[in-house]
């Protein structure tokens, strides 16, 4: 987890601006027609009830390109919905990927040649931050056929982070922020995976104005009347993500 990859071939980094984390803690039974059989659902116990954990990761890609190659360079917002699973095949952690919104035409990569589940989006991002590095305001809308979203937040740096669930505080921010496996269901219905790295976190917390996401009301996951009750919301203003590629098929 600590050791940076040597970035190869078409391997991507980027450097993420005004990464947010929402956590919703919800019924196991919402997610779990949604998740590959192969993955158990990583749930805490919340007031007696296990709960499993799901996000939505929204950042602005600032210097999208190809590790090999220190240009060309994309800019453009992205949005990230996932839940936590364990592979029931190697006991590692990782993350399900319901789908991303991507802000640029080189979505077209992704969802034809790779068959990730990727969509379009038009971001608005407004995150201006004071000399101290707190956020004045946060706010990032997507307007998207797939997963319109709106999210509002209020940063509170001097708040202690809050893990509810988790035995303390660093195991949380684990779980939460560096799941480096990421598992999905392909365009064409297979099974898909891919992996990232960066460095360990060290964000913020935070509290929800506005959150409305489209596609989490749409799916059963946490409806709109559940969305400004979050299990946690984390900020991190910079972090370096190495993304890599290609894409692979999940053989049985």
């Amino acid at each position: 987890m600590l050791r940076r990859p040597t970035p190869s071939g078409i391997d991507a980094i980027t450097t993420l601006r005004h990464f947010a984390i929402v956590t919703y803690a919800v019924p196991p039974g919402r997610l779990r027609a949604l998740v590959d059989p192969r993955f158990d659902l990583d749930c805490v116990v919340l007031d007696g009830s296990p709960m499993a954990l799901l996000s939505v990761v929204c950042f602005e890609d600032q210097d999208f390109r190809a590790a090999v190659l220190p240009t060309p360079h994309w800019r453009f917002g992205q949005t990230n919905y996932r839940a936590y699973i364990r592979d029931r095949v190697t006991g590692q952690r990782a993350a399900w990927f319901f789908g991303t919104t991507l802000g640029s035409w080189t979505v077209a990569l992704p969802r034809w040649v790779w068959r990730l589940p990727w969509y379009y989006g038009r971001f608005s991002m407004d995150c201006p931050q004071d000399a101290s590095g707190r956020y004045r305001a946060f706010r990032i809308s997507t307007q998207s056929q797939w997963a319109p979203a709106l999210l509002e937040l209020d940063h509170t740096p001097e708040a202690p982070l809050a893990f509810p669930g988790f035995p303390d505080r660093d195991t949380g921010l684990v779980v939460l922020t560096h799941p480096l496996i990421a598992y999905y269901a392909r365009r064409d219905g297979r099974l898909g995976t891919y992996a990232v790295w960066h460095a360990p976190l060290a964000p913020s917390s935070a509290r929800v104005r506005i959150a409305q996401f489209g596609l989490l009301d749409r799916l059963g996951l946490v409806p709109l009347a559940e969305q400004s009750r979050p299990h946690s919301v984390l900020i991190q203003p910079r972090t370096e993500f190495v993304i890599r590629l290609p894409p692979r098929l999940v053989v049985p």
